[in-house]
């Protein structure tokens, strides 16, 4: 339908010409309609590790350990490193120091401890990551994996569970130490606007867009995308790889002068000097940003120079597997648990790594082998219970029937998936009480929407007491209806797989930081401990303020993560001083703020109006004060190599400085614009478009299957009447509400008797016939559209237009080669159903 005044459709009348504002959907949902009905040497017993650990085992049959600890020395470090192919090779009876020995547990005990002649310790029980044989393992000593940080890892990983078993299961603590301190310099910083980068994009999408892009012609997206043909978003991208001080430090530049990544000339230094030369005069043209000398300042950091927080505190004694995803590139996500087989995953397709460890899905997923996944089934079958854990943020909540972890071989067998429906968790588990695909599935409830597009850790648990799900660090109210069984009925034949099914049809969209598959059921204490520690790379920043306070050794002490490519987080600051002597009662905090790169940040200032004392009695109490439970964030400029932090301060003790806000300047508007005239267009909301479908239909809104239906989709439906904010999830929920009240519709024959008034058209006719000519399938198009669209409207859709449409839809409905009689007269009101469910779920309904 054209305006008079135009020869373009309006929005209103383009939305109301297209009755079938969805058509694959609702001929999907038809389709469903018309298929509806068919068819030891001393003689005393060593305990042995219950997990497996690798098909190369060394064999102990010396003395027992003499105590606990060197029980749990043997059981979580020595059974993972003895066998030939880790240490025992060498550091068995051999080379020392013998640590892996296998003739006497007690002294490989004190090999390790320093407790024997050589007097050094190799392994740190406070630091576990800090101890000499990750290190040296780390550094590329016979590392037995292809990443040396992956075998660094595990030895880390062993040294800390036995470290949690004399601690009651948790990691390594954290220590703060005084920091290397220096002064906030002045700073080159990259202007808002793009134009500085003219001609070095010119040379990377030249280049470099085969891979970085987003959306490459023959191999897979790699990011950044600085080659990325709007040069800004290229411009955003390219910053981090940058650094505006020491050019040739630069990311870009090392990459081809020192590594030789994809030269596009014969001679890589060439290429290298090239974009050398251009940064630097890009460099030339941007001003140096100097610490204006007023501020009342600490001293600075840099995120390399934090205390590095990761994992501290932890308890992860009885992981399995573990993803922390700190690789940062490639096409593997390595199993950091140390457990073998190693079950390494295989990225594929769309994911990207994220900085401060994480990857986001959008349209990929990261799957490991069906050999290296059995561990999951030999070591959860082994105990009988389990927990999945993981860090998550789902990139909205409009996804329906996606999976974020799953054990599996399709969309109808699994041993366990963690998934996504809208707001929703949902945990399926296949066990001597649910069937094949884990059904009855636990969710978390529909009103509460659990679940929200934000960095979120959600455990699931298996054991005697059957399936739970916590959410941040909370137990979900959600009963399990089945008895908890066992897990006898486990296939060890199935993938684990993140962010996808095997199959490739439950795409989950999210960033993942870690995931853990653990062989015990998590204490509601160790899920909430392990939920205070939180996930990622995290540093903690002592920003020094002794020469401004007077007070020996003391700092205000920030948690910091890259949140993801773009940002920082600063969480949870708090004041400490590291001298036992200091007395800092009574020192005033006021309106700080975050400077970074020579100034002050502008956005994320969150703790400009604190406001606090530091007391002599809390602090005693705590050894700390706490100065806000907030957190912020604060863009990425340099990156995390370059970018430079400091705080300002309004007053800091006895110092002070006035913080001057920017005048505020009126917008204004020029004369010659015309008003944009109100939005005409609205749409019904979830009860109203219920009430509508009764109404039009006739349909009492209180029958059973209607209202079932009706609670199940309300939160899919659409909340607010704003056309802008109409989703194709709100389609599919509107559809299928609507092939609910056409199935009862024409199902209940007084009902279809008062709707369909047509004495041309019978439902007893074959649809051969019933439908064979444009008239008969008139006769029944007719009824729908006057008492669902309506007639004499001001703006409707126009009547050709809708017979058009659905004469078409019927062909397709009514195709039914070589059907039986029978089959073809039960077709008939199943092709009214799937006509009439088109109608109803259309945008003649929804748009008021």
């Amino acid at each position: 339908m054209l305006t008079e005044e135009s020869n373009m459709p309006t929005l209103e009348s383009k939305l109301l010409t297209h009755i079938i504002t969805a058509l694959p959907m609702v001929l999907m949902l038809a389709a469903y309609v018309l298929l509806q009905g068919c068819g030891g040497d001393s003689g005393e017993e060593v305990i042995q590790n219950e997990n497996p650990r690798s098909e190369v085992t060394a064999n102990y049959s010396g003395p027992v350990p003499a105590n606990s600890e060197i029980q749990s020395f043997k059981l979580q470090f020595w059974d993972n490193l003895s066998p030939n192919n880790r240490c025992g090779s060498c550091h068995g009876d051999g080379q020392e120091p013998q640590f892996v020995r296998n003739d006497d547990i007690n002294a490989a005990y004190d090999a390790v401890m320093g407790s024997n002649s050589s007097g050094t310790s190799y392994v740190n029980l406070s630091t576990p990551s800090e101890s000499l044989l990750s290190t040296k393992v780390g550094g590329g000593h016979h590392c037995w994996e292809a990443s040396n940080d992956v075998c660094a890892d595990a030895i880390a990983l062993y040294i800390t569970r036995w470290a949690g078993d004399r601690a009651g299961g948790a990691s390594e603590t954290i220590v703060l130490v005084a920091p290397d301190e220096f002064d906030p310099g002045s700073s080159k910083n990259f202007p808002e606007s793009s134009g500085i980068f003219n001609n070095l994009h010119t040379i990377l999408k030249d280049n470099c867009s085969d891979c970085h892009v987003s959306s490459p012609v023959s191999r897979p997206p790699q990011s950044p995308f600085f080659a990325e043909l709007d040069i800004n978003i290229a411009y955003l991208a390219v910053q981090s790889k940058i650094d505006l001080e020491t050019i040739s430090n630069s990311r870009l530049v090392v990459r081809l002068e020192y590594e030789f990544h994809n030269c596009w000339s014969a001679d890589c230094e060439d290429d290298a000097d090239e974009l050398e030369a251009e940064i630097t005069t890009m460099a030339g043209n941007i001003d140096t940003a100097e610490v204006d000398p007023a501020l009342v300042i600490s001293k600075a950091q840099l995120l390399s120079t934090g205390i590095l927080s990761s994992s501290g505190g932890r308890f992860e004694s009885n992981i399995i597997a573990l993803y922390e995803f700190k690789e940062g590139e490639g096409q593997i996500a390595y199993d950091r648990s140390g457990i073998e087989p190693l079950l390494h995953l295989n990225l594929s397709d769309e994911v990207q790594w994220v900085q401060g460890w994480g990857i986001t899905l959008t349209s990929g997923k990261a799957q490991g082998s069906t050999s290296d996944s059995a561990k999951l089934h030999d070591l959860i079958t082994a105990t009988g219970e389990y927990s999945i854990e993981a860090w998550v943020a789902p990139a909205n909540v409009t996804q329906e029937d996606s999976y974020i972890i799953s054990y599996s071989a399709g969309t109808t067998d699994r041993n366990f998936t963690l998934g996504q429906t809208l707001y929703n968790y949902d945990f399926l588990q296949r066990s001597s009480t649910t069937d094949a695909n884990g059904e009855p599935a636990i969710s978390t409830p529909d009103d509460d929407e659990e679940l929200q597009a934000v960095m979120q850790h959600v455990v699931a648990t298996f054991g005697p007491e059957g399936r739970k799900l916590y959410v941040n660090g909370e137990l979900i109210n959600v009963v399990d209806t089945v008895d908890a069984g066992n897990l006898n009925d486990w296939n060890n034949s199935y993938a684990f797989v993140l962010g996808n099914e095997v199959s490739n049809d439950r795409q989950w969209q999210g960033t993942l930081k870690m995931v853990a598959i653990h062989n015990r059921v998590l204490t509601p204490g160790q899920i909430l401990q392990n939920f205070e520690v939180g996930v990622g790379e995290k540093f903690y920043l002592l920003f020094g303020i002794s020469d401004v306070v007077d007070i020996p050794e003391s700092y205000i002490v920030f948690e910091v993560s890259l949140y993801d490519n773009y940002s920082y987080l600063f969480n949870t600051p708090f004041f400490i001083s590291l001298s036992d002597t200091a007395s800092p009662g009574g020192l005033q905090i006021q309106n700080m703020r975050i400077g970074i790169n020579g100034r002050e940040a502008t956005v994320g200032q969150a703790y400009s109006r604190l406001n606090t004392t530091i007391d002599s009695t809390t602090y005693a109490a705590d050894g700390r004060q706490t100065l806000s439970s907030m957190g912020t964030i604060i863009p990425v400029e340099k990156g995390a190599e370059s970018d430079e932090f400091f705080l300002t301060f309004e007053l800091l003790g006895n110092q002070q400085n006035v913080f001057v806000e920017a005048e505020f300047v009126a917008p204004t508007f020029s004369e010659d614009i015309d008003p944009v005239p109100p939005h005409t267009i609205g749409l019904r909301t979830f009860d109203e478009i219920n009430a509508s479908m009764a109404a039009v239909t006739g349909v009492d809104i209180k029958n059973s299957s209607i209202d079932f239906t009706f609670q199940t989709l309300k939160q899919q439906l659409p909340t607010k009447e704003d056309i802008n904010g109409f989703l194709a999830a709100h389609q599919v929920g509107i559809a299928q509400l609507a092939i609910e009240y056409c199935v009862v519709l024409v199902d209940t024959i007084s009902l279809r008797d008062a709707f369909f008034t047509n004495s041309s058209f019978s439902f007893a006719n074959r649809s051969d016939t019933a439908f064979d000519t444009n008239p008969k399938k008139d006769s029944v198009i007719d009824d729908l559209r006057e008492k669902i669209i309506g007639e004499d409207l001001a703006e409707q859709p126009s009547e050709t237009d809708v017979h058009t449409e659905l004469r078409s839809l019927i062909d397709i409905l009514d195709e039914c080669s070589g059907c039986s009689n029978s089959e073809y007269i039960e077709r008939t009101s199943k092709v009214v159903k799937g006509v009439c469910a088109a109608v109803l779920g259309s945008a003649a309904l929804l748009i008021q």
